[in-house]
């Protein structure tokens, strides 16, 4: 690669149903680590202003850890521009905002999303993947995503909510829209009056989540349970409640966020285990490393691929001059195999020791749910690996077509049928 603004491309969503474009971001790393990426037009998707990759775990880091520098409140964090009439309302959810009106947020959902509170649906949680392992166990073989890990995540989130059972469908149809819209299979585009598409996180496309999320708010009041939702439309941090428009914020990005990390992180993690036989057997032989190796599996394959922020004021990052109001874009991928932070980074250890990816973020956006989804993932594994332990690929992997969500829609497995427990 010599000419940067032509062969080098980390935007094209459709370029992530191949897996992480692991030369591309080792070239970048290695010779152009805060790259100026062009902003091309993609299928329906009218072409942007562009943006600076950056590649490196520092540089990664320093982003996500300096908001005075770089703002997720300017611009948002999507890659996409939003439309100008939707900023002001995109900025009222937490992941959009800059401290320190971040931290009163941050402190409502810390109070609410305690370990405490988590660890009391962890009972249903085994006995869900139990049943969803069962299901599949006599077959011989199953489509992992959409016979097990589309599901699962969904009803833990549910439970852990309150969201009443026969509502649950919902939250798949609204994840899907928000976070397929690129691809094809999942894409509902909508064309407003001036023809383009609409944002699937404009007010209009999100209206019936958010008429959902005040019912459901007003319910909880009436009938209060142990559930979050009931924490969050009761809770107060310095005299104040959630406004309503910061609840429905709040049940966007927890439904969101909250569903589609586990969704992702799982068949990937499990995709890593099938390509490397070697780490496979080790981790069935040491149970003990299975905490370590769900670290690994999250480095290997971050369920989020990029996070956006705005410079704040002209900058410098690994040498290059930044203007204020340029898009930044971090890419997790990159910073995940960075040689400078992980030795031997394409070798896939289930043992390494430290582990310090950045799958859940970092800085003062780092995930506040990152607690609930290893334990949905530790909790899952245990139950699968061991039960199905000659596990193996019965065909290609189908990615999801997305710069933002490194989500798995296929993954057929084969084993052999083992009995109902």
């Amino acid at each position: 690669m010599t000419d940067t603004n032509t062969t080098v491309n980390v935007f094209d969503p459709r370029i992530y149903t191949q897996g992480i474009p692991h030369e591309t971001y080792r070239w970048l790393r290695d010779h152009d680590p805060v790259h100026w990426q062009e902003e091309h037009e993609v299928g329906d998707w009218p072409a942007g202003p562009g943006f600076w990759a950056v590649a490196r775990h520092a540089d990664v880091v320093r982003v996500l850890r300096t908001p005075t520098e770089y703002s997720s409140w300017l611009g948002a964090t999507q890659i996409r521009d939003p439309d100008p009439a939707d900023l002001s309302f995109i900025r009222r959810t937490m992941l959009n905002l800059d401290p320190p009106d971040h931290g009163r947020l941050r402190r409502i959902v810390s109070g609410v999303f305690t370990a405490g509170r988590i660890e009391r649906f962890t009972t249903g949680i085994a006995a869900r993947a139990r049943l969803l392992v069962d299901e599949i166990a006599e077959r011989g073989e199953c489509d992992l995503p959409v016979d097990v890990t589309d599901d699962y995540p969904i009803h833990n989130l549910a439970d852990l909510l309150g969201i009443p059972s026969a509502d649950r469908g919902q939250i798949l149809e609204w994840t899907n829209r928000v976070i397929g819209y690129q691809d094809p299979e999942h894409a509902t585009v909508v064309h407003g009056p001036d023809g383009k598409p609409a944002n699937p996180r404009s007010p209009a496309m999100l209206s019936d989540m958010f008429e959902y999320a005040h019912s459901l708010a007003a319910y909880k009041r009436r009938n209060p349970a142990g559930d979050v939702m009931t924490a969050l439309a009761t809770a107060e941090v310095d005299g104040q409640r959630l406004t309503d428009p910061e609840l429905s914020m709040f049940f966007f990005v927890l439904v969101i966020a909250g569903n589609d990390t586990v969704r992702s992180a799982l068949p990937g993690g499990m995709l890593a285990l099938l390509d490397h036989p070697d780490q496979h057997r080790r981790l069935l032989d040491q149970p003990e490393l299975l905490d370590s190796a769900i670290e690994e599996m999250l480095r290997w394959h971050p369920p989020v691929l990029s996070f956006r922020r705005t410079a704040v004021r002209d900058t410098v990052l690994a040498g290059r001059r930044i203007a204020a109001g340029d898009k930044v874009v971090v890419f997790h991928g990159a910073a995940n195999f960075d040689e400078r932070q992980f030795p031997d980074p394409m070798r896939f250890d289930i043992a390494r020791r430290p582990n310090d990816h950045i799958s859940f973020g970092d800085g003062p956006h780092v995930c506040l749910g990152s607690h609930f989804a290893r334990l949905q993932l530790r909790v899952f594994y245990r139950e699968l690996l061991w039960r199905l332990p000659d596990v193996e690929l019965a065909g290609p992997p189908v990615r999801l077509v997305s710069n933002f969500i490194g989500g798995i829609k296929h993954l057929p497995m084969c084993y052999t049928p083992v009995p109902r427990q």
